[in-house]
């Protein structure tokens, strides 16, 4: 069957037949989520592993049964999935392998929004939120001690971890994060066209479009806009004027540059950016918070991928906090892909770059 797109009104054409792009993106999910959902859940006979909820935000905490006698360190989790797509049971392997017998820490997993059924836009984010409060709050009863509690994420898992980390600089009701480890992460919805963009503008997973696509279903916006993002219509001079210090493709090391050209100017669309006006704030892209943020965040470590579109918004993410003092483990995997650790621990569609990324994140949380 002969198919097209239409990327003006966002339809795609199948023989006959047009379907609107959100709803094959709407198919899409659900088609994913029947699958992940299906997924056993795996338990381990070392582990306890027992769901409950932080303040009504589900959470699945595994804890080693050999008894400590000293506190031990916690970690907060928050898994990937484009804010869409994410489960609970997707990501066993990965964090079995985080209660290790030399690194003995409790690992709290954050369900956010999505886990029972279509998400809210930014539902995500607080409950993310909602739920490391809540632990921060109370992590001495579960055997944690409050001054070593790291944060964790994987994509959009990523930007959550960011954002809560920005959220809680200036409170002091609580204890503050030791670290944070930022993989693959979403960091800014300003500049679709980076060198990592363009490179892998057709890479399986997460390609420059479906980024964009599922940026615009996250914030149950219309889809036909999808084309005026991508080429910054969204944006006004003010806004790229402003943060052109902290996006842009100059900042990106040479190396990573190759075969980059830079974007035909655009026209600003007042309308599109009316609609997208989230888009600008922080809790969605981290990359815009002020210097006076940035310098009082934890120890970073950032996980990048060749293979990812997002792979430059790490390099500007440890650029700012290098800038503002902030230690800075970073990690490239040339062979990496987005979506590499969701594939960890599955046998044959397990790939190198997925252990390299866990091996990472073990011993940079050892060091706390």
């Amino acid at each position: 069957q002969h198919s097209s797109r239409n990327n003006a009104c966002g339809l795609y054409r199948v023989g006959r037949l047009e379907f609107p792009m959100l709803f094959l993106i709407f198919l899409e999910h659900i088609l994913i989520r029947l699958v992940v959902d299906g997924l056993p859940a795996c338990r381990d006979s070392e582990l306890f592993i027992k769901d409950l909820h932080f303040d009504e935000v589900p959470v699945r905490i595994y804890l080693p049964r050999v008894p400590s006698a000293s506190k031990r360190r916690g970690v907060i989790f928050f898994h990937g999935g484009c804010g869409m797509f994410g489960t609970l049971n997707v990501y066993f392997y990965f964090l079995n392998s985080l209660i290790c017998p030399d690194l003995v820490s409790k690992l709290f997993f954050i369900g956010y929004g999505t886990l029972y059924g279509i998400y809210i836009s930014y539902t995500q984010t607080l409950d993310c939120l909602t739920a490391t409060v809540h632990f921060l709050k109370t992590a001495e009863n579960y055997g944690v001690d409050p001054d070593r509690i790291i944060v964790c994420g994987d994509s959009v898992g990523g930007t959550y971890t960011a954002s809560v980390c920005q959220e809680l600089v200036n409170r002091r009701d609580i204890p503050k994060i030791r670290a944070q480890v930022l993989i693959y992460p979403f960091l800014q919805a300003l500049n679709f066209n980076l060198p990592s963009h363009q490179k892998n503008a057709f890479i399986a997973f997460l390609s420059q479009e479906r980024t964009v696509l599922f940026i615009l279903k996250y914030l149950n916006k219309d889809c036909s806009m999808k084309g005026a993002i991508l080429a910054g219509s969204h944006v006004p001079e003010s806004i790229n004027l402003k943060y052109k210090k902290w996006i842009n493709p100059d900042l990106i090391p040479e190396i990573f540059k190759l075969g980059y050209k830079p974007p035909l100017p655009t026209s600003f669309s007042p309308q599109v950016h009316e609609a997208t006006k989230e888009l600008f704030e922080t809790r969605f892209s981290p990359l815009l918070a002020e210097d006076a943020v940035f310098c009082r965040l934890p120890d970073t470590c950032i996980i990048t991928c060749e293979h990812d579109v997002l792979r430059d918004e790490g390099f500007l993410y440890k650029k700012r906090l290098e800038d503002n003092n902030v230690k800075v483990t970073w990690h490239h995997m040339k062979e990496g892909f987005h979506c590499a650790l969701g594939f960890f621990g599955y046998g044959i569609f397990s790939f190198p770059s997925s252990s390299k990324i866990l091996n990472h994140t073990v011993n940079f949380i050892k060091a706390y």
